[in-house]
């Protein structure tokens, strides 16, 4: 079953649950709206893998909201997030942690000097596009750059 297959099954399920799947409709709402404009916009059928980029980038704007909303003090919205981001880690592939994006990034950089930081970004990305969050990459290559 295809991601848009599976989010739709999803929102029905969310609609007959009335009450109680309220949250995750609206979700699913707004990502199957983000992947259609998505499509429109690019004249094309997204397959799985865009279809995940769309999710990731609803992941990704829900955390930097999360972040404003605490910094805020706004606990009614930090916890409506978090239930939002539950509904969408469903969705996102598996997440590489920390070590395994680090010996990653080891076996980029191996037996090559004066690689500079795009050099690496441009290696990495590739290999963890989906599965990673783009500042933790960052992160992880400019401490690995700067110990070498």
């Amino acid at each position: 079953m295809s991601l848009k297959e599976e989010l739709l099954q999803d929102m029905k399920a969310a609609m007959k649950a009335k009450e109680a799947g309220k949250t995750a409709l609206s979700v699913i709402r707004m990502v199957r709206s983000a992947i259609r404009n998505t499509e429109i916009d690019g004249k094309c059928e997204l397959d799985d893998a865009g279809v995940g980029a769309v999710i990731a980038k609803e992941m990704k704007q829900r955390k930097e909201s999360l972040a404003e909303f605490e910094k805020a003090g706004r606990s009614d919205l930090v916890e409506e997030t978090k239930a939002e981001m539950a509904v969408l880690e469903k969705y996102m592939p598996k997440q590489l942690t920390a070590d395994e994006i680090r010996q990653i990034v080891n076996d980029a950089v191996a037996g090559q000097s004066g690689l500079k930081m795009g050099d690496v970004m441009k290696l990495v990305m590739p290999k963890v596009k989906g599965k990673a969050d783009g500042k933790l990459v960052s992160q992880i290559v400019r401490e690995i750059l700067q110990n070498n």
